[in-house]
């Protein structure tokens, strides 16, 4: 191996081989996370956007020294919105239902913990993929909706029902759409719409040095200097929604340090413990998926300890929730972005939170130059996406089967909430099993047997090979030595579904690229689905 393809060092050694290139995607992705942070927290309900800040902050600077992955930055997602902003507004709003929701963040942070450390995180493998990106495209049409107002600079009341004076459900809310555009506020929709715009831009823009450069970054700098000349801060007729309002952060946290309450516990705990399952849940799902995908951008081919990960997010999830910051995940966007800005360890990571930690500490006068309408603009351009046309083409691909659960599961998250909609999901993919002639009792039970021949592993699999009993045969082909020639023998299967294939392509990937060589045998007569490679497949009769 080259010297300049040798594994980068971890730790102090790490910082010092690697100081100049971290120090420096450090920095851009810090440009991406500071005003996505914002506005995830604005969207959120807190009472102030800085807290959004303070979540990424503790997920750079705290958590690099506890994780599992090298590449993946930790901070505030938009994938996580819903369930925050739900569990404010399901305590009672306000400051309130703030201090008892960062509650149910602790606890579900211990929870990741415990996650990590019962090695669970294979926990992603367990739920089907067309239920998963059903869920976080829910999640991503919700953020549109909800964002469309701030978007055009509508009064805020608009959003609220005038008789109980809470903010509509999504749906009750889309329906109110063309009402905002006829009350927007012309110049905050004008910044807006430029700030959507750009961000379409910078996504599909061919020129490689325009990909470099953060798309939000030019958001900043040309929202900032057009609510200057629109004058929106000192304009009485919107000056109430206009801008970003954060305070110091010295005086922020120097009010009230600790800003978790437990009372909910006890006086609602239905709901907390709903919300604990939720923040543990969607989190820890969203976290495995993007150090999954991370790991496969990685150019030296390093492997996460999924596990390990879990639990320094618990770790990071428990203090900012402790002093009244967002739950974090692995970000996707952020991290994707931290690989092509040139990260190579996890000091890419500690100095994105520590260039932000610099940032509410000297340039709040600018933060609060920054429109509302703008963040708006970059949370509708994530919650695109999540739910943009590419993702309904991506699951024709893999199959009608696939298609349906994904739209049933966006459906149901959108006229219900996030665990029936995610569960309505999972049970359409077991009735479509079944009726693709699984059989019942091979729903939750993997049947294999392996056979050993020299440099020459043979695992049979026979039954059904389902996304239910998937962890079943992960357990034993990962167990197979460095370095053989795996045969995974499918032949005899009647239902091979798509999340189990996916699954299976992703060891074959990985074990080839530790110097074995993996096959994965089916059946002449097995019927594909759709026409990916990893579509769902029936064995006819011949």
């Amino acid at each position: 191996m080259s010297k300049n393809n040798q594994i980068p060092k971890d730790g102090i050694a790490g910082l010092k081989e690697n100081f100049l290139g971290d120090l420096q995607a450090g920095f851009m992705v810090f440009l991406l996370a500071l005003p996505l942070s914002l506005g995830i927290a604005k969207a959120s309900g807190f009472p102030n956007p800085i807290f959004g800040v303070v979540a990424a902050i503790i997920g750079g600077i705290v958590v690099s020294f506890f994780a599992g992955s090298r590449l993946t930055i930790k901070g505030p997602a938009a994938g996580l919105i819903v369930i925050v902003s739900g569990s404010i507004e399901a305590f009672g709003g306000g400051e309130q239902g703030w201090h008892m929701a960062l509650g149910c963040i602790v606890v579900a942070a211990l929870v990741q913990v415990l996650f990590g450390v019962l090695k669970l995180g294979n926990l992603a493998d367990f739920f089907p993929g067309a239920a998963i990106h059903g869920m976080l495209a829910a999640i991503g049409f919700i953020i549109i909706i909800k964002q469309i107002p701030v978007l055009l600079g509508a009064d805020p009341a608009l959003s609220k029902d005038p008789i109980t004076h809470k903010g509509y459900e999504v749906l009750p809310l889309a329906g109110h759409i063309p009402d905002f555009f006829a009350n927007m506020s012309p110049h905050l929709a004008i910044i807006g719409a430029i700030s959507l715009g750009i961000m379409f831009f910078f996504a599909y823009v061919k020129i490689p040095f325009l990909k470099k450069i953060p798309g939000p970054l030019v958001v900043l700098i040309v929202a900032i200097p057009l609510g200057i000349m629109y004058a929106v801060g000192t304009d009485e007729s919107i000056s109430k929604y206009s801008l970003v309002k954060v305070g110091h952060i010295t005086e922020i946290l120097g009010k009230q340090f600790i800003n978790v309450d437990f009372s909910g516990m006890t006086t609602n705990a239905g709901v907390f413990i709903q919300y604990v399952v939720l923040y543990a849940l969607i989190g820890s799902l969203e976290s495995l998926l993007t150090v999954k995908a991370i790991d496969g951008l990685d150019p030296y081919h390093r492997k996460s300890n999924a596990n390990k990960d879990l639990a320094g997010l618990g770790i990071g999830n428990a203090v900012s929730g402790i002093i009244g910051g967002l739950p974090m995940i692995s970000e996707v966007v952020r991290s994707s972005a931290n690989v092509g800005f040139g990260a190579k360890t996890r000091w890419a990571n500690f100095f994105h939170g520590l260039f932000l930690l610099i940032a509410v500490l000297v340039a709040v006068p600018v933060i609060e130059m920054i429109p509302n309408s703008a963040l708006a603009a970059l949370l509708i351009f994530a919650g695109y996406r999540l739910a943009g046309p590419k993702e309904f083409k991506h699951m024709l691909h893999i199959g009608g089967d696939q298609l349906i659960i994904f739209i049933i599961t966006i459906i149901m998250t959108l006229a219900t909430d996030l665990l029936i909609g995610v569960g309505s999901g999972i049970l359409l993919e077991l009735l479509l099993n079944l009726f693709s002639g699984a059989s019942l009792t091979n729903f939750f039970k993997s049947n294999s047997t392996m056979k050993e021949d020299g440099n020459n592993v043979t695992v049979i699999v026979t039954g059904d090979a389902l996304f239910s009993n998937y962890l079943g045969l992960k357990k034993k082909i990962y167990a197979i030595e460095k370095g053989k020639h795996v045969t995974i023998d499918l032949s005899s299967c009647k239902v091979i579904d798509h999340t189990t294939l996916h699954a299976l392509h992703g060891f074959q990937h990985d074990y080839e690229m530790d110097g074995g060589k993996v096959t994965i045998e089916e059946h002449e007569a097995h019927k594909p689905k759709g026409k990916a490679a990893t579509s769902t497949k029936v064995l006819r009769a011949a």
